[in-house]
């Protein structure tokens, strides 16, 4: 397949390692448009990819154009191509609150996909949640799928509304975790840890009971409650956790992203 990236920012380098990695297209059939001429140089250098400021002769040929850019550079970029990609091209968007209808509108096309990944991708550990216009084939859908498995785990939905939720649950989700991970290693430097100590015990707890939910399939109120004994240590810190509203602030900031990402989809 051949895939051009319009924009070629963290997320389009996660995204077009995975491609090459998964031997899924080779660097020359690998192109990325971006203004910025040290990026550039960057990803010519580091992939051995083609690169190009001019996005219209980027995307030329590409099974897939990748848009991976700001929302607030969507709308120039989707008007300087607008009417010019091809039938058998498929417009890949993971423009955070970017609708298909946006899309569709925008690029004067109706072959559309709108891709919402996470930024573990970068290490192909990601989480991705997709959906496509009935104008995309069965065959630019396969190569949407394989590119998104190769930078960790996909969802297809046919509903777009899920879209908004996926923006607010995963794609910000891992600012959420580290923030628990860095009050978690602070925690353990307040108690009198050394912090790379504190650092090991946190990201080892925290990997290792993610595993235990996935590898046992148990819900995570059953394994939080064998941890937990009758007037002990766990039993007080969870006290103070709910006192806090912990769990109700997490609810709270997932909402509001949702929220949020609504709002920006409609502009």
């Amino acid at each position: 397949m051949k895939v051009a990236f319009i924009g070629g920012g963290k997320m389009a380098e996660a995204i077009l390692h995975g491609v090459l990695s998964g031997r899924l297209a080779g660097p020359k059939d690998i192109s990325v448009g971006e203004p910025v001429a040290e990026r550039r140089e960057y990803l010519t250098s580091q992939f051995g990819v083609n690169t190009d400021a001019d996005n219209l002769k980027t995307a030329e040929q590409a099974d897939l154009v990748v848009f991976a850019i700001k929302p607030q550079d969507l709308g120039p970029v989707m008007g300087q191509l607008k009417g010019k990609l091809g039938t058998d091209q498929a417009a890949l968007s993971i423009v955070a609150g970017a609708k298909m209808e946006t899309l569709t509108k925008g690029l004067g096309h109706t072959s559309v996909v709108r891709v919402m990944p996470n930024t573990p991708a970068q290490i192909g550990a990601g989480m991705t949640l997709w959906t496509c216009s009935d104008g995309v084939d069965e065959s630019r859908r396969e190569m949407t799928k394989s590119v998104l498995e190769s930078i960790g785990q996909e969802i297809y939905v046919d509903d777009e509304k899920y879209m908004d939720m996926a923006t607010a649950l995963s794609a910000s989700g891992p600012a959420y975790v580290f923030l628990f991970i860095e009050a978690l290693i602070d925690a353990g430097v307040y108690v009198g840890m050394p912090r790379d100590m504190a650092r090991t015990l946190a990201l080892q707890t925290i990997f290792g009971s993610t595993k235990l939910v996935m590898d046992t399939g148990m819900h995570p109120a059953e394994l939080k409650d064998m941890v937990v004994s009758p007037g002990g240590t766990t039993a007080e810190a969870l006290r103070v956790l709910e006192d806090q509203g912990v769990p109700a602030a997490i609810v709270s900031a997932v909402d509001a992203a949702y929220r949020k990402s609504i709002q920006l989809g409609q502009g």
